[in-house]
């Protein structure tokens, strides 16, 4: 089950099955685009994703699936990447909180969030190996970028679970909070993202992912951030950016 609220700009998307450990079926995968649309038709200037209960996402739910029927083409390139397409071309900050089992999907998801805090209790890894199958979602490419060839290998070869504190350490995700705490501090990072300068934020979205994927060099990068500011220099935010310095006041951003 997949629930949404929203309110004051942030959408609050939660998986909601802890009995399973918000193990993920293909009608929830859609239900969770579903709520990624919805967040944009709402105009969200941040989206919250988190899971209830002892888990963020222990994946994928297997329980009953046929192996020898099983549209495995279909799960992935049909629904599963769509799925985390959209979620990581959502045009506002996104973020997500993690803790216990994040396997799979459920890593995959973190992969498609451009900001993730991970619990303490956090358990981060492949656990494809006792399943005869291969890390999906986009694992090999996180984890090769940020762990080498040789750590990540051995992650998939033994099986071996990252708690959070490792994979923050390792550059996977954003930070380590303590697992009592997960919750809150994602939802202040979010709902302060939310009432910040959206425009401003959905360029620096683009830059990165454009130097991310194009792997571009410091002058290419400069002179995609000098288009962005001659763009932004025409919101009302950027205004409202400089009159609160100059006053020095708080900025009271609207998101255009």
């Amino acid at each position: 089950m997949i629930d949404y609220a929203f309110a004051e700009g942030l959408a609050e998307i939660t998986l909601n099955a802890p009995s399973r450990r918000n193990a993920l079926r293909v009608d929830d995968l859609r239900a969770l685009a579903e709520a990624y649309d919805r967040a944009e038709a709402d105009g969200a200037r941040a989206v919250l994703l988190c899971g209830e209960g002892p888990s963020f996402c222990a994946g994928r739910d297997i329980s009953g699936v046929d192996p020898a029927t099983d549209d495995v083409a279909g799960y992935l390139e049909g629904t599963l990447a769509p799925l985390l397409r959209r979620m990581s071309a959502f045009p506002a900050p996104t973020f997500a909180a993690a803790h216990g089992a994040c396997l799979g999907v459920g890593l995959g998801l973190l992969i498609a969030t451009d900001v993730v805090y991970v619990a303490d209790d956090a358990k981060i890894g492949s656990p494809f190996a006792a399943l005869g199958a291969t890390l999906d979602s986009g694992g090999h490419a996180l984890f090769v970028e940020r762990l080498g060839t040789h750590a990540t290998l051995d992650l998939i070869y033994t099986g071996r679970m990252l708690t959070g504190e490792e994979a923050v350490r390792a550059g996977l995700f954003s930070r380590v909070v303590p697992a009592s705490e997960i919750q809150d501090a994602t939802g202040l990072a979010a709902r302060r993202a939310a009432a910040g300068p959206t425009e401003a934020f959905r360029a620096s979205k683009r830059i990165v992912t454009t130097v991310r994927d194009e792997r571009l060099g410091l002058w290419e990068a400069m002179a995609l951030e000098n288009r962005a500011q001659t763009a932004l220099a025409r919101t009302d935010d950027y205004r409202e950016g400089f009159a609160a310095f100059q006053a020095k006041r708080a900025p009271e951003f609207t998101g255009r």
